[in-house]
């Protein structure tokens, strides 16, 4: 918990969000991180990262944590079981081409509060979404030779601290 003393930004990767959420309790990590994520640490969840961040899972187990980062409501694997995984191209705010989007048993976005910022939509349904120091994507950026949305983040985590992510080129 201490090493988050250094630093500056988070990405939560894709992964399983039960299996993350019981190793960030295991490890004492849960509580040190969402006080550096309420005082403002610029965090990007993709995927599994994204449901740790929302408000509300609607499908979560009953001892299953979310940081409660952004106000969203996901469902767990909406897009189905990993043969249902798909790529997509979809429009991002901003971009001026199209960003080449990987789902991987993706999470479904459900509703969207106030103060969040849809950035991308797939069939209509929102896959990036911004509030104030939290990017999250229901899509695995990582998968794409394209480093836009990586950017994007890095950009937030500028403008919240001030000065470039460290490691930021």
């Amino acid at each position: 918990p201490s090493d988050l003393d250094d630093c500056d930004a988070l990405v939560m990767p894709g992964g399983e969000s039960t299996t993350m959420s019981k190793l960030l309790e295991t490890s004492a990590v849960f509580d040190p991180l969402a006080k550096r994520i309420t005082d403002g640490m610029p965090v990007f969840g993709t995927c599994a990262g994204m449901i740790l961040l929302a408000a509300h899972v609607s499908d979560a187990r009953p001892d299953q944590r979310s940081f409660g980062a952004i106000d969203l409501d996901v469902q767990r694997n909406a897009y189905g079981r990993q043969v249902d995984s798909f790529e997509t191209d979809v429009g991002i705010e901003g971009f001026d081409r199209a960003f080449h989007a990987v789902f991987i048993r993706a999470p479904r976005v459900t509703r969207v509060g106030k103060g969040v910022e849809v950035l991308a939509r797939h069939d209509n349904v929102p896959v990036l979404v911004r509030s104030t120091t939290v990017l999250a994507a229901s899509f695995h950026p990582e998968l794409s030779d394209d480093d836009r949305v990586h950017a994007l983040f890095l950009g937030l985590v500028a403008s919240a601290t001030g000065s470039p992510a460290r490691g930021a080129r």
